[in-house]
């Protein structure tokens, strides 16, 4: 149905219709400035990035051919726009303590208490991502949290399938080991 709804929007976006681009960009907008902060480690610089990827994407509509998920297309640019920004100012890390990007949203039927115990094991799981090296941290986003496949992760990263796979195996052995000491 996603996919329906965005080709939709990437049709009339085609036909001049601008206004149709602000339902992508409102949709895709948290994922892309996750993976941008992956790569650049600083908010201030992701959101560069993310601005600058979306005004590619904008100005490139007409090469996106469909072949594979716009997402997937757009995420493409958005990592590939955070690294090249990333080696231009050679960034220092900094932690990532600001939860204004989280896109934690628990169901709200869930009791009080269930909900403050799921919000704990999501700051215990993300605390153990944000200490992972850069590729892996990116990765076991792209594939956990966004659901992507080993090929839309291959697309978007131009990492083998058989990398992705080992990059993904180490990094949830480091996750395990971390969320014991965390827990």
């Amino acid at each position: 149905m996603d996919t329906i709804e965005d080709q939709q929007c990437i049709d009339k976006l085609k036909k001049g219709d601008t206004a149709s681009y602000a339902f992508l960009v409102d949709k895709y907008k948290d994922m892309a400035f996750t993976i941008s902060l992956k790569v650049t480690k600083n908010r201030v610089t992701a959101e560069d990035a993310v601005q600058e990827s979306f005004i590619k994407a904008y100005i490139s509509i007409h090469s996106f051919k469909g072949h594979s998920k716009f997402s997937t297309w757009l995420y493409t640019i958005v990592y590939r726009t955070s690294l090249a920004i990333a080696k231009e100012q050679k960034l220092q890390t900094v932690p990532l303590n600001d939860r204004s990007h989280n896109n934690y949203n628990p169901d709200h039927s869930v009791p009080q208490l269930e909900k403050l115990q799921l919000e704990e094991q999501q700051q215990y799981i993300k605390a153990a991502i944000d200490q992972l090296p850069e590729k892996e941290a990116l990765l076991v986003t792209l594939y956990y949290r966004n659901e992507s496949s080993i090929k839309e992760i291959c697309t978007i990263t131009g990492f083998s399938a058989s990398n992705v796979k080992i990059i993904l195996f180490r990094a949830r052995k480091k996750l395990e080991n971390d969320l014991k000491f965390l827990l």
